[in-house]
């Protein structure tokens, strides 16, 4: 632990405190872009209304959900996507070309903290939309309130941990920020019509839905779902995190080993 001199006296730095100056940078500047900020903030609060609709013309008969268990985990599933993962891989990749990381780098933060600290306003974000979406569907969507709250409450943590770490590995693999932004498409498209997330796994076919059960955001929309319907086995919560986690493992060692600090020339 190291000491500075703020205004005559002598502070101790810790991680905690440098993470959170950084993450204030970086939530002033995220307000700055306006773009970034309307995909975080506008489009998963308006979502619900349309999987609502979109709900409301499936046939749940047999599956065991209702309106409210497929429009619940759907509508944080797409705040996990663009208010974490899509709006991270930006930040990350506009940071870099900057040279803001390079230049992070030659101070006290280390490389753990500096990401971490880029991610946290957008996680926060992540987060807070989840707590609103969650209880704006039971209050006016009739969702009901969730049989096993703590499956919820893992599955949410655990995405927004696993998309960080997916954003900072698809923003090491761009070049440009343009080319973030195309290269986060497949991943968010792909888990929107695969994960369960528009179509629940229970109404998919058997063999294609043990395949998108293996999707990086399928685990988050399966432990919130079983958080709503009280439904989900100890063996099927269990193949669900450890499938969440997997994903979060191999997402941290590729950006440990493969994460760039500065711009491709």
């Amino acid at each position: 632990m190291s000491a500075v001199t703020v205004s005559g006296t002598t502070a101790l730095t810790t991680p905690a405190r440098r993470m959170r100056a950084l993450a204030r940078a970086e939530l002033t500047l995220l307000g700055r872009t306006k773009g970034t900020l309307f995909a975080a903030l506008f489009v998963p609060l308006v979502m619900p209304f349309s999987l609502h609709q979109a709900a409301d013309g499936m046939d749940l008969k047999g599956t065991g959900l209702s309106v409210g268990s497929v429009v619940v985990p759907s509508a944080i599933g797409v705040s996990v996507l663009f208010a974490v993962y899509t709006s991270l891989t930006t930040v990350f990749a506009a940071r870099r070309e900057e040279l803001v990381l390079k230049r992070l780098r030659t101070g006290e933060l280390r490389d753990a903290e500096i990401l971490a600290g880029a991610a946290l306003p957008s996680v926060s974000i992540g987060l807070t939309q989840a707590v609103v979406l969650a209880a704006g569907c039971v209050a006016l969507l009739d969702a009901g309130a969730p049989s096993a709250p703590h499956l919820a409450v893992i599955g949410v943590l655990l995405g927004l941990v696993m998309f960080a770490a997916l954003a900072a590995v698809t923003a090491s693999l761009s070049r440009s920020v343009e080319s973030a932004q195309v290269l986060s498409a497949p991943l968010a498209f792909g888990s929107m019509f695969g994960s369960g997330l528009f179509v629940p796994f229970e109404v998919m076919p058997d063999k294609l839905a043990s395949v998108c059960e293996l999707l990086p955001l399928s685990p988050v929309i399966t432990l919130v779902r079983g958080g709503w319907t009280g439904n989900l086995s100890g063996y099927e919560a269990l193949g669900a995190v450890a499938t969440a986690v997997a994903w979060t493992v191999v997402s941290v060692f590729a950006v440990r080993r493969w994460f760039r600090w500065e711009p491709r020339r």
